[in-house]
Formats: structure tokens, C-alpha cells, sequence
């Protein structure tokens, strides 16, 4: 009998390995998934779990598995045993927040703040830099700094500008985004969030948007409020966990210092309160001088400007030279005058009035 063709083997060879594959990928999808829990504590061979919608329970632990308060493991679902306990890895989920590098701001990007520059490099900056300064007079630096005033003013920039000149890793939260839907997630944001910031010091910690956490604490009647006051009580708790002379700092900003709760305000925690308010003559001819520095201008006149814009922001000088720019543009010049500036504040303005928040009530 003749042997049957060579290559009939190797196909013989290659659906068998095909089907043993396929039978392994079957297996896979018949198994139930893992859960991810916590160890809230242990008791001898047993521990107290939570999992991930917050509920805890009493389970046991399978052998040779070797678990401490505060591990990730894995457990089965049926009977919750824990299965593995999970390496302790450095990714948190406060990773988004991180920017890795320093924003790259200086303090000479930013007119018109010339008080508030000079607070934050004796509050930030100095404590960060020269710490046996510090020691030597027997004072402690503050820990916290809040920035607060109208929107636009400037309060991100100079947060960004201190962790430049430190050479600091900025963490830049919004505050809104640690407020989370189950029981203990927002509490455990803040937590991993001053860890980051430890491991990642000489860090800044930027807390946008503070009184979305901070609001004055009431009765609270639902869970979402619940939730709220929770993480709000961690934060505190984490802020009076660090010395003032580490090398983490925290700056929160808010356009409503007015709603914060007193507890974040009192001397140990948010104990420098810096205001930055709208900018005056001489702020606003600081902050043009910086916007229109590579700006091709004819004819301008900034005197002329300064008088008309009275009651602008940073951010609406800053936006103001766009349009004059969009307005040279459809004329076909390739110069700024001193006309265009004026078309682009009436423009703000009517954007403004139609927003309903006229310029006039930030004044």
C-alpha cells in the first residue's frame, strides 16, 4: 500500500494543534470570571472583603495565600474565597490627572499678577527650594493655598507657572471628577491621588473647581451626598497627614470661596488664601503687553484699549487678541491695528450680554 502524500500529514499535524487550540479557548470562556475585591482585615484563616459596589463579607482564604488590610486580590464569585492576592501596582486609576512633565510656564507669561507671584513663590516655591530656610527660623510654611476670584483671572496659570519654577510634577484635578457613583471609590481617589503625589515629589497637587467636593457639609439626605462629605473627610484627613515642609504641595482654586466649608479653611490646611481678582489699568496694560508681543501691530494705540476694556479677565485679553487677529484677517492685512482691538471688544461683549453674564457684573 502506497504511503499517502507528505503533506497530507503535515495538514493532519497542523488541525489537530488547530483543534487543541480551540478546545483551550473554549475552556476559557466556560470559567467564570474573578473578581477584583479588597482586604478591609483578616481574622486567622479568614478576611473581610469589599467588593467593588461596596459591600464587604466574611470569606476564607485559600491556602498559602498570604494577604494584608488594604491588598487587591482575586476571589472566585460563587463562594467569594480569595483566590490570589494581586502584586501592588503603581497604576492608579488618579493616573489621568498626572501630567507627567512640568507645564513649562514661566512667571514671565503671566501680567497683570505681580502680588499673587509673589506670594506663591514665598508660600510654594521658597518652602520647596530652601526647606532649611525654614527650619533654621523655626516656622512652619503653609500647607495648602487657595486661589479664588472671578472666572478667567488667571488662578490655573499661576498654578502651573509655580510647578514650572520648582521643576514640581503638577497634578491637575478637577474636583468634580473624584466625586464618584459607589460607596468609598471617591475616598480611595484621594488616597491613591497623595500617594501619586509622594512618589512623584516634588509634586503640586491643583485642585480645580474645589467647591464641587467642598461645599458647606448639611444634613445630607441622599447617597450622592453622602458620597460627597466622604471623599470631602478623606481629603481633610490626607491634608493634615503631611507635614507642611514635604515635598508635596496642594493649591485648590474656586470661583465660590463664599459656599466652602470652614473645615478646609481653618489655619493647618487650605491657610494661605490668595485673591485674584479682575485686572486694573495697569494689570490689563501688563497682560496685553504679554499677549501682543509677537503680534505684527500698526498703528495701535493701548491706552485706547485699556480704557475700553474695563472689566475684562485675562482669559477675555487673551481672546481679545484672537479676534483683532480674525478681524486684520478678513480685511487681508497682515498687521493688527488699533480698530481691530475695538471690533473684538464689542464682539466680547455682545457674547457676553447674550451668555447673561454682562462684563459689568465681574467688576
Amino acid at each position: 500500500m502506497l504511503a499517502p502524500p507528505k503533506n497530507v500529514y503535515e495538514e493532519n499535524q497542523l488541525l489537530k494543534a488547530s483543534v487543541g487550540y480551540l478546545k483551550s479557548e473554549l475552556s476559557k470562556f466556560k470559567e467564570l470570571p474573578l473578581l477584583v475585591c479588597e482586604i478591609r482585615k483578616t481574622l486567622d484563616n479568614k478576611a473581610i472583603i469589599r467588593v467593588p459596589n461596596g459591600n464587604q463579607f466574611y470569606v476564607s482564604l485559600a491556602d498559602s495565600v498570604s494577604v494584608q488590610p488594604g491588598d487587591t486580590v482575586l476571589v472566585e464569585q460563587k463562594s467569594l474565597t480569595v483566590i490570589q492576592r494581586l502584586e501592588q501596582t503603581k497604576n492608579y486609576d488618579v493616573d489621568a490627572f498626572l501630567v507627567i512633565e512640568t507645564p513649562g510656564i514661566s512667571w514671565e507669561e503671566l501680567g497683570g499678577l505681580e502680588e499673587q507671584i509673589r506670594e506663591l513663590k514665598e508660600v510654594v516655591e521658597l518652602p520647596l527650594q530652601q526647606p532649611a530656610l525654614f527650619l533654621k527660623l523655626g516656622i512652619q510654611p503653609p500647607k495648602g493655598i487657595l486661589l479664588h476670584g472671578p472666572p478667567g483671572t488667571g488662578k490655573t496659570l499661576l498654578a502651573k507657572a509655580v510647578a514650572t519654577s520648582t521643576h514640581a510634577t503638577f497634578i491637575h484635578v478637577v474636583a468634580s471628577e473624584l466625586v464618584q457613583k459607589f460607596i468609598g471609590e471617591g475616598a480611595k481617589l484621594v488616597k491613591d491621588l497623595f500617594q501619586l503625589a509622594k512618589e512623584k515629589a516634588p509634586s503640586i497637587i491643583f485642585i480645580d473647581e474645589i467647591d464641587a467636593l467642598a461645599g458647606q457639609r448639611l444634613e445630607a439626605g441622599t447617597s450622592g451626598e453622602r458620597e460627597v462629605q466622604r471623599t470631602l473627610i478623606q481629603l481633610l484627613t490626607e491634608m493634615d497627614g503631611f507635614t507642611s515642609l514635604s515635598n508635596v504641595k496642594i493649591i485648590g482654586a474656586t470661583n465660590r470661596i463664599d459656599i466652602l466649608d470652614v473645615a478646609l479653611l481653618r489655619p493647618g490646611r487650605f491657610d494661605r488664601i490668595i485673591h485674584v481678582d479682575l485686572p486694573n489699568h495697569e494689570a490689563r496694560k501688563n497682560i496685553l503687553s504679554v499677549h501682543t508681543k509677537k503680534l505684527n501691530l500698526q498703528e495701535f494705540n493701548v491706552d485706547v484699549l485699556i480704557e475700553q476694556t474695563e472689566g475684562f479677565s485675562g482669559a477675555d485679553l487673551q481672546a481679545l487678541c484672537t479676534e483683532a487677529g480674525y478681524f486684520a484677517l478678513r480685511e487681508q492685512r497682515d498687521y493688527i491695528q488699533t480698530g481691530d482691538f475695538l471690533k473684538a471688544v464689542e464682539k466680547i461683549n455682545e457674547q457676553d450680554q447674550e451668555e447673561g453674564r454682562p462684563i459689568e457684573l465681574y467688576g
